[in-house]
Protein backbone atom coordinates (compact mmCIF):
# COMPACT_ATOMS: atom_id res chain seq x y z
CA UNK A 1 0.00 0.00 0.00
CA UNK A 2 1.44 3.43 -0.82
CA UNK A 3 1.15 5.74 1.89
CA UNK A 4 3.28 8.63 0.85
CA UNK A 5 4.37 9.89 -2.84
CA UNK A 6 7.06 12.74 -3.29
CA UNK A 7 7.39 13.40 -6.94
CA UNK A 8 6.65 16.29 -9.53
CA UNK A 9 3.42 18.09 -9.96
CA UNK A 10 2.55 16.49 -13.74
CA UNK A 11 -0.94 17.38 -14.56
CA UNK A 12 -3.79 18.89 -12.61
CA UNK A 13 -7.72 18.20 -13.73
CA UNK A 14 -10.83 19.08 -11.97
CA UNK A 15 -10.61 15.88 -9.27
CA UNK A 16 -7.27 14.23 -9.58
CA UNK A 17 -3.57 15.37 -9.68
CA UNK A 18 -0.93 13.10 -11.60
CA UNK A 19 2.32 13.21 -9.50
CA UNK A 20 5.53 12.05 -11.60
CA UNK A 21 7.55 10.04 -8.75
CA UNK A 22 10.79 8.46 -10.79
CA UNK A 23 9.51 8.33 -14.51
CA UNK A 24 6.33 6.98 -12.87
CA UNK A 25 2.95 9.28 -13.32
CA UNK A 26 0.30 8.48 -9.88
CA UNK A 27 -3.00 9.21 -10.67
CA UNK A 28 -3.97 11.07 -6.92
CA UNK A 29 -7.76 12.07 -6.24
CA UNK A 30 -7.91 14.89 -3.91
CA UNK A 31 -10.10 17.54 -2.60
CA UNK A 32 -10.83 20.71 -4.31
CA UNK A 33 -9.16 22.87 -1.44
CA UNK A 34 -6.14 20.06 -1.93
CA UNK A 35 -6.04 20.75 -5.84
CA UNK A 36 -6.19 24.31 -4.91
CA UNK A 37 -3.55 24.82 -3.04
CA UNK A 38 -1.17 22.34 -4.68
CA UNK A 39 2.40 23.65 -6.34
CA UNK A 40 2.59 24.69 -10.00
CA UNK A 41 3.41 22.20 -12.43
CA UNK A 42 6.58 20.67 -12.79
CA UNK A 43 7.62 21.95 -9.04
CA UNK A 44 7.64 19.10 -6.13
CA UNK A 45 4.94 18.13 -3.95
CA UNK A 46 4.71 15.69 -0.81
CA UNK A 47 1.07 14.23 -0.59
CA UNK A 48 0.01 11.84 2.13
CA UNK A 49 -1.68 8.82 0.67
CA UNK A 50 -4.68 6.83 1.26
CA UNK A 51 -4.76 3.73 -1.06
CA UNK A 52 -8.20 1.92 -1.50
CA UNK A 53 -8.55 -1.07 -3.54
CA UNK A 54 -11.49 -2.17 -4.92
CA UNK A 55 -12.69 -4.48 -7.42
CA UNK A 56 -12.16 -2.14 -10.25
CA UNK A 57 -8.83 -1.43 -9.60
CA UNK A 58 -6.83 1.02 -6.86
CA UNK A 59 -7.56 4.75 -6.41
CA UNK A 60 -4.78 6.54 -4.42
CA UNK A 61 -6.21 10.17 -2.07
CA UNK A 62 -4.20 12.24 -1.69
CA UNK A 63 -3.68 14.88 1.20
CA UNK A 64 -0.90 17.99 1.87
CA UNK A 65 -1.09 17.15 5.53
CA UNK A 66 -1.39 14.24 7.92
CA UNK A 67 -4.23 15.95 9.81
CA UNK A 68 -6.24 16.10 6.88
CA UNK A 69 -5.65 12.35 5.88
CA UNK A 70 -6.89 11.21 9.23
CA UNK A 71 -9.77 13.38 9.20
CA UNK A 72 -11.09 11.27 5.89
CA UNK A 73 -10.14 8.29 7.21
CA UNK A 74 -12.30 9.04 10.60
CA UNK A 75 -15.21 10.23 8.26
CA UNK A 76 -15.12 6.98 5.93
CA UNK A 77 -15.66 5.24 9.46
CA UNK A 78 -19.16 6.79 9.70
CA UNK A 79 -22.19 5.41 7.80
CA UNK A 80 -23.10 6.80 4.40
CA UNK A 81 -19.78 8.43 4.50
CA UNK A 82 -17.66 7.31 0.85
CA UNK A 83 -14.33 8.90 -0.24
CA UNK A 84 -16.58 11.67 -2.35
CA UNK A 85 -18.47 12.80 0.68
CA UNK A 86 -15.18 13.20 3.08
CA UNK A 87 -13.56 14.96 0.28
CA UNK A 88 -16.70 17.11 -0.10
CA UNK A 89 -16.51 17.69 3.76
CA UNK A 90 -12.71 18.43 3.90
CA UNK A 91 -13.13 21.11 1.24
CA UNK A 92 -15.59 23.22 3.40
CA UNK A 93 -14.04 23.00 6.95
CA UNK A 94 -10.60 21.80 7.43
CA UNK A 95 -9.20 19.76 10.37
CA UNK A 96 -9.13 22.38 12.86
CA UNK A 97 -12.52 23.98 11.59
CA UNK A 98 -14.42 20.36 11.56
CA UNK A 99 -13.18 19.70 15.05
CA UNK A 100 -14.66 23.50 16.21
CA UNK A 101 -17.89 22.46 14.46
CA UNK A 102 -18.27 19.02 16.00
CA UNK A 103 -17.89 20.67 19.39
CA UNK A 104 -20.02 23.48 18.52
CA UNK A 105 -22.71 20.53 17.64
CA UNK A 106 -22.77 22.57 14.20
CA UNK A 107 -24.61 20.63 11.61
CA UNK A 108 -25.80 23.64 9.58
CA UNK A 109 -21.64 23.84 8.78
CA UNK A 110 -20.80 20.64 8.08
CA UNK A 111 -24.19 20.19 5.70
CA UNK A 112 -22.62 22.94 3.44
CA UNK A 113 -20.56 20.09 1.96
CA UNK A 114 -21.64 19.12 -1.49
CA UNK A 115 -23.85 16.09 -0.86
CA UNK A 116 -24.51 16.01 2.48
CA UNK A 117 -27.93 16.88 3.83
CA UNK A 118 -29.00 17.59 7.05
CA UNK A 119 -28.98 13.84 8.17
CA UNK A 120 -25.65 12.27 7.40
CA UNK A 121 -24.48 15.84 8.77
CA UNK A 122 -26.28 15.20 12.34
CA UNK A 123 -24.63 11.51 11.88
CA UNK A 124 -21.27 12.96 11.37
CA UNK A 125 -21.26 15.41 14.14
CA UNK A 126 -22.40 12.98 17.00
CA UNK A 127 -20.23 10.26 15.78
CA UNK A 128 -17.18 12.78 15.70
CA UNK A 129 -17.56 13.75 19.07
CA UNK A 130 -14.11 13.25 21.22
CA UNK A 131 -12.94 12.18 17.94
CA UNK A 132 -9.03 12.92 17.63
CA UNK A 133 -9.62 15.08 14.28
CA UNK A 134 -6.88 17.54 14.52
CA UNK A 135 -4.44 15.33 16.53
CA UNK A 136 -1.77 14.82 13.57
CA UNK A 137 -1.85 18.77 12.86
CA UNK A 138 1.92 19.98 12.22
CA UNK A 139 3.01 23.47 11.40
CA UNK A 140 5.82 24.96 10.17
CA UNK A 141 7.11 27.58 13.14
CA UNK A 142 9.54 30.49 12.37
CA UNK A 143 12.79 29.98 14.64
CA UNK A 144 12.19 30.79 18.09
CA UNK A 145 8.75 31.14 17.77
CA UNK A 146 7.96 28.48 20.58
CA UNK A 147 10.00 30.53 23.12
CA UNK A 148 9.33 34.18 22.15
CA UNK A 149 7.42 35.70 25.13
CA UNK A 150 3.29 35.35 24.92
CA UNK A 151 2.07 38.93 25.62
CA UNK A 152 -1.50 37.66 27.53
CA UNK A 153 -1.68 36.32 30.39
CA UNK A 154 -0.80 33.27 31.12
CA UNK A 155 -3.84 32.14 32.39
CA UNK A 156 -5.40 33.05 29.16
CA UNK A 157 -2.93 30.93 27.08
CA UNK A 158 -3.76 27.66 29.43
CA UNK A 159 -7.73 27.99 29.06
CA UNK A 160 -6.95 28.77 25.51
CA UNK A 161 -4.66 25.50 24.94
CA UNK A 162 -7.35 23.52 27.25
CA UNK A 163 -10.14 24.50 24.64
CA UNK A 164 -7.89 23.26 22.23
CA UNK A 165 -7.67 20.08 23.68
CA UNK A 166 -11.17 19.90 24.10
CA UNK A 167 -11.41 20.02 20.23
CA UNK A 168 -9.30 16.76 19.70
CA UNK A 169 -5.93 18.55 18.92
CA UNK A 170 -2.99 17.25 20.21
CA UNK A 171 -1.56 19.64 23.22
CA UNK A 172 2.61 19.93 21.80
CA UNK A 173 0.59 21.15 19.05
CA UNK A 174 -2.11 23.32 20.40
CA UNK A 175 0.52 24.54 22.80
CA UNK A 176 2.76 25.79 19.93
CA UNK A 177 -0.24 27.76 18.43
CA UNK A 178 -1.20 29.35 21.42
CA UNK A 179 1.86 30.62 21.74
CA UNK A 180 2.84 31.77 18.42
CA UNK A 181 -0.55 33.64 18.16
CA UNK A 182 -0.38 35.20 21.17
CA UNK A 183 2.77 37.16 20.56
CA UNK A 184 0.28 39.01 17.55
CA UNK A 185 -2.82 39.96 19.73
CA UNK A 186 -3.36 42.77 21.55
CA UNK A 187 -2.40 42.02 25.41
CA UNK A 188 -6.48 42.58 26.36
CA UNK A 189 -6.81 40.06 23.48
CA UNK A 190 -10.15 38.19 25.12
CA UNK A 191 -10.44 34.08 25.38
CA UNK A 192 -12.25 33.46 22.16
CA UNK A 193 -9.92 35.89 19.76
CA UNK A 194 -7.34 33.81 21.24
CA UNK A 195 -8.92 30.50 20.25
CA UNK A 196 -10.11 31.69 16.48
CA UNK A 197 -6.53 33.04 16.13
CA UNK A 198 -5.45 29.65 16.88
CA UNK A 199 -7.52 27.96 15.20
CA UNK A 200 -7.18 29.60 11.88
CA UNK A 201 -2.92 29.52 12.46
CA UNK A 202 -4.05 25.53 12.46
CA UNK A 203 -6.03 25.72 9.64
CA UNK A 204 -3.68 26.95 7.22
Amino acid sequence: MIGRLRGLVADIEEEEAVVDVGGVGYVVRCGARTLQRLPPLGEEVTLDIDSQTREDGTRLYGFLSKSERQAFLLLQAIQGVGPKAALAVLDVLPPAELASAVARDDKAAVSRASGVGAKLALRIVTELKGKPIGAGLSMPLHAGAVNAPAPLAPSVTREAVSALLGLGVAEPVGRRAVELVATRLDPDAPLPALIKAALQELGR
